[in-house]
Order: structure tokens, then C-alpha cells, then sequence
């Protein structure tokens, strides 16, 4: 079991389109600590983010959410038991690979409809069908305007880095893993790998979990949505999270072992020419 993020790289050439069902290549690994998002001391940002609304709700004590932006390490990898074994995943062509627990399924499926020429989407299940992330690439850039009246506030519960390079492509923030929330008629939650921030001052239309790519190639994303928004009472929040206060989100990431297996597959991307 790895002790630290492995580094993930994204080459500015195109990614090659992979089959509909990946290859495993399984590495079960013994018991023993893991990783998740426990509070840890909340830094300086590391950009030109500032503190901004957060919302009403205090978290609770176990866990501290951070309002300094997606910026802010408002959370660290530490030792905490997760999945007993892992294995590794790779496509026929090793262009992509990450780990994953033992019991999850990778499953290739076609990308959406205006993705990129090569363009792939991995999807992650537990055994009982639950969906837990997608992996996709060749996203076309997203730049839809937010008026004011149409933003909201949201909060960082957890922010991590990752060692990632992009050539070429150009995002607002060092890539981090995060989960964010956005306040609507309850707290809305998602979590992802990005290099774009939310919105200035703590306020937005929308959360996207995308690393922008090199120009013409697309962005990609790995998390459970590519965009999270405050949702209407009558529309679907999964596989989105939905929390009656911001303490529960924290609770969420400080102490549920199926984050601490999302952190560690999340950070273990690697992208191949």
C-alpha cells in the first residue's frame, strides 16, 4: 500500500480511445493504515483566493471546514483503515491507470455526447451497483456565465494537493483534490480532482471537478460530477451528497471510510501519452 499521492501526468498528446472493458491487473495488498481527509492546520492560500461566505452552520468538532478557498489545505492524508486490499487499473493500452479497493468495479462506457474525438469514461461501482466516481477526458472547456443574482455560497471541506502535470493547459489554482459544498435549500456536496476555483469570494453558479487540458485536447475529470450546482427541491442530488449542515459534510470527510477510499484511488491517477 503507497504511502503518499503517486504522481499524475497528463502529456499534451491526444489520449488514446480505450476498449469498453478495461484490463485489471490485481494487486490485493495487505491490511493495515490507509488514507483519508482528517483536519489538519489550515494554511495561507496559495493564490489569490480570499475568505469568503461559507454559510450559516457550524461543523462540528471532529471536523473543520475551511472557508479560505480551494486553495487552503483544510485537510491531510493521515493513517486511518480503509479497504483491506487494492488492486490497480489499467486500460489495454496502459494510457490510464489507478487503484482501487479489491470489491470496486472499472468499467469502460461511452463518453457523453460532445466529448473530444478519443475521448474515454471510466466508471467506478461497488458490488452492489452503487456509483462512486467517473473518470472522463476530453471534455470540451466549460465558460458559462454566472450572474450575481444566480450565485451561491459555498464552502471547502476538504482540500488536497496533487501532483499532477498538465502540459499546456492553464488552471486559476494548483490541482487539488477537494470537497466542496454549495448552499442551496440544504448543502450540496461533491468531491473531485481541480485546478479551477469555484467562484470569488466564496460564491458561484456552479462547482466543476476539472483539470484543464491542453488547448484542443480537452479538460478531464475524476470525481463523482463534473459540475455541482444548489439543486431544486424537485430534481435529483446522487450522486452528488446532500447534507442538512455544513458539521455533516465535515463528518462526512473526517470520518467516513468510503472518502478516505475515494482520496486514495482519486490521487493515485496516472494519464500515459
Amino acid at each position: 500500500m503507497r504511502g503518499k499521492a503517486s504522481k499524475t501526468v497528463l502529456s499534451g498528446a491526444p489520449l488514446l480511445a480505450v476498449a469498453l472493458v478495461l484490463v485489471a491487473c490485481s494487486s490485493p495488498q495487505g491490511s493495515g493504515p490507509g488514507w483519508t481527509a482528517q483536519p489538519g492546520p489550515t494554511v495561507q492560500p496559495d493564490t489569490s483566493e480570499r475568505p469568503g461566505a461559507s454559510g450559516t452552520s457550524s461543523p462540528s468538532a471532529g471536523a473543520t471546514p475551511s472557508a479560505t478557498g480551494d486553495a487552503s489545505a483544510s485537510a491531510t492524508p493521515q493513517g486511518a483503515a480503509t479497504a483491506s486490499a487494492w488492486k490497480t487499473f489499467s486500460d489495454p493500452a496502459k494510457t490510464v491507470s489507478f487503484e482501487l479497493p479489491q470489491e470496486w468495479i472499472a468499467q469502460s462506457v461511452a463518453p457523453e455526447e460532445g466529448t473530444l474525438p478519443g475521448a474515454l469514461k471510466i466508471e467506478v461501482k461497488k458490488p452492489d451497483g452503487t456509483y462512486i466516481a467517473a473518470l472522463r477526458t476530453g471534455l470540451p472547456p466549460s465558460s458559462a456565465e454566472c450572474p450575481e443574482g444566480s450565485r451561491r455560497a459555498y464552502t471547502v471541506i476538504s482540500s488536497v494537493p496533487v501532483d499532477v502535470s498538465v502540459t499546456g493547459g492553464e488552471g486559476t489554482i494548483p490541482p487539488r483534490m477537494v470537497f466542496r459544498v454549495i448552499q442551496g435549500y440544504r448543502y450540496f456536496g461533491s468531491y473531485g480532482i481541480t485546478n479551477v476555483v469555484g467562484g470569488a469570494d466564496n460564491q458561484a453558479c456552479e462547482l466543476r471537478n476539472v483539470v484543464r487540458g491542453p488547448a484542443g485536447k480537452g479538460d478531464w475529470s475524476f470525481g463523482d460530477v463534473v459540475s455541482l450546482k444548489a439543486f431544486a427541491p424537485d430534481e435529483k442530488v446522487a450522486p452528488a451528497k446532500a447534507f442538512d449542515t455544513l458539521g455533516q459534510a465535515g463528518d462526512y470527510t473526517g470520518e467516513s471510510s468510503e472518502f478516505a477510499n475515494v482520496q486514495r484511488m482519486l490521487m493515485s491517477l496516472e494519464i500515459k501519452n
